[in-house]
């Protein structure tokens, strides 16, 4: 029986900003179907990992391979494809406010997969009903939106093109518990509807345990803990410990001034 190739993997990634290392040897799978959650306190390289991965920032040194596919120093046309298979639910939602809400929906429909604009509004209706709101809101402004809705947007943004892998950046941030969980809920359902696979990044770990299989933390530009999310509460790794239950005595020092 053949071993499944990770949809994504990293070998030993690499990124410094001059004397600055973030990423020192990064090295993770994950596998089809699996929701991986990377956590990590803010300035850890969560995000620079993620954006190394969707080929924003090129690593000083490693591989990235999506479908057991290199993608460091590939072409920008064969990043493009690449891309497609990609779907984003960037932290603040990141949404268009020249745009009204199914444009911000079906934007990578129409900018990059070129479909009409009449089947990309129903695309995008059909996928605002996904995360639970009503088609009136298609033709709003995101300015007219809450907080919770914006990110619902986002959500339907990231899932309308179908995508193979989706990523989520800091998920729950400036939502109240609430509608947190709800976000967690409707991320949890549209990949589940979606077969897709999944790796986020977060400090929230209500989120974290919610919707991810495994779980990662990122510390000092390494993975210092992968562990099924089952266990994170109970790790035994005195960094892990610290971070998910919140505590400031530990090893993770923070620098406060005086």
């Amino acid at each position: 029986m053949t071993e499944a190739v990770p949809k994504l993997r990293l070998r030993g990634l690499h990124k410094s900003f001059g004397p600055k290392v973030v990423l020192d040897g990064v090295d993770l799978d994950v596998m089809p179907g699996e929701s991986v959650v990377v956590i990590g306190g803010s300035g850890t390289g969560k995000s620079v990992m993620l954006k190394c991965i969707l080929g924003l920032m090129r690593p000083d040194s490693g591989s990235i391979q999506v479908d057991g596919e290199e993608v460091v120093g590939i072409s920008a046309r064969e990043r493009e494809r690449v891309n497609h298979k990609f779907g984003m639910l960037f932290q603040g939602a990141a949404l268009f406010d020249s745009l009204p809400v199914w444009e911000n929906v079906a934007f990578g429909l129409i900018q990059g997969s070129r479909m009409p604009r009449k089947q990309a509004r129903e695309k995008a209706i059909e996928k605002l009903l996904a995360v639970g709101l009503k088609e009136d809101v298609a033709d709003l402004s995101p300015s007219e939106l809450s907080g919770g809705m914006q990110k619902r947007v986002g959500l339907a943004r990231a899932i309308a093109d179908e995508p193979e892998i989706i990523f989520f950046d800091e998920p729950t941030t400036g939502l109240d518990p609430i509608m947190a969980d709800v976000i967690n809920d409707l991320i949890v359902k549209c990949v589940k509807d979606l077969g897709a696979t999944t790796l986020s990044i977060t400090h929230d770990m209500a989120s974290a345990s919610k919707i991810a299989d495994r779980v990662a933390m990122l510390w000092q530009g390494r993975l210092i803990w992968v562990g099924p999310a089952s266990e994170v509460f109970t790790s035994g790794n005195e960094y892990v410990d610290q971070f998910v239950h919140g505590r400031a005595q530990g090893p993770i020092t923070m620098q406060v001034r005086k």
